[in-house]
């Protein structure tokens, strides 16, 4: 993109038009929702430096997706004493691969996954989506509703994996990747 007085609407477009594939991006590259969100004010920061290397619109989610790449492989760094942190070489390789998946996969499997889960009842929805939402959350529920943190985790698994099938048929019946 060519330097001007009308960067900034422009910037400010791309990035809010591709801001959700960003974050699920770098959620398979770090360990929390809020990591993500540090990460991803940090690449807004430097995409915005390195605008002016943009060279058309098509281009700007691969582009910010490898800047996205680096501010995460550098957030890994400054936490790897977390025995918790995938090791660098892995990171990596996840990258790369959801770096090569084409964007329409990667929003029919979103649309497949909001279907699904509007499918659950809302309780079932809250309690599948809680571990996402904030840390330490299916503990504080299992205090909540007395019982065991381990059952609402053996609950959160079964419902991953009904949502799992869920997404594979949906994915099949529109002739998406199952």
């Amino acid at each position: 993109m060519t330097p001007g007085s009308n960067q900034e609407p422009e910037f400010m477009r791309l990035f809010m038009a591709h801001e959700s594939e960003l974050r699920c991006f770098l959620r398979t590259l770090l360990p929390t929702w809020e990591a993500v969100d540090d990460v991803l004010q940090e690449a807004s920061v430097v995409m915005w430096k390195k605008l002016d290397q943009l060279k058309n619109e098509d281009g700007f989610l691969p582009w910010a997706k490898v800047i996205a790449r680096f501010e995460a492989l550098h957030a890994r760094r400054t936490v790897a004493r977390d025995r918790l942190v995938l090791s660098e070489e892995t990171v990596a390789l996840l990258a790369g691969d959801a770096l090569d998946l084409p964007i329409d996969i990667l929003r029919r499997e979103r649309q497949a996954l909001e279907v699904c889960l509007q499918k659950l009842s809302g309780e079932h929805r809250e309690i599948v989506l809680l571990p996402y939402r904030k840390s330490g959350g299916v503990i504080q529920l299992a205090k909540q509703t007395r019982r065991s943190a381990n059952s609402l985790y053996k609950l959160i698994g079964r419902l991953r994996e009904k949502l799992l099938l869920c997404v594979e048929r949906e994915l099949s019946s529109e002739g998406g990747r199952p």
